[in-house]
């Protein structure tokens, strides 16, 4: 089911609040896909959802793999018969006020902050597609 993006059921952005482990699908160079589980958060005001890893994770180069326009993506995420999906393009940032905001907003989402990792980057997924049911 399609979600409006400008007015998105409030039932739906609860289910981004909650808890939960998410998937993120990137484009392999060869065109497959590459899921991998991620912690996932969506502001929805910006339209942007966000990811922290490793600047060295498969998840990331394959973002940078996708050049300067960046990787059709998509992140996911569901409990019992709510499911929602994100679609967008990703775009590997190592901008350091870029990353602690991806950091807070993974702290208040997950509950715990995450490891301290030197070589952490953020991937921001600017939304252009939003469905599921909540």
């Amino acid at each position: 089911m399609a979600i409006d993006l400008d007015h998105p059921d409030p039932a739906y952005l609860a289910f981004w609040r909650e808890r939960h482990v998410c998937t993120l699908t990137t484009p392999r160079r060869n065109g497959t896909p590459h899921v991998t589980p991620a912690g996932v958060t969506y502001d929805p005001v910006a339209k942007v959802a966000r990811v922290i890893c490793s600047g060295s994770s498969t998840k990331a180069g394959n973002v940078l793999a996708a050049g300067p326009d960046g990787a059709r993506v998509a992140v996911c995420q569901f409990d019992g018969a709510r499911w929602a999906t994100l679609e967008g393009r990703a775009r590997v940032t190592t901008d350091p006020a870029a990353i602690a905001e991806a950091e807070r907003r993974y702290t208040e989402r997950y509950g715990r902050t995450p490891r301290h990792n030197p070589g952490r980057v953020a991937i921001e997924i600017t939304v252009t597609r939003a469905m599921g049911r909540a």
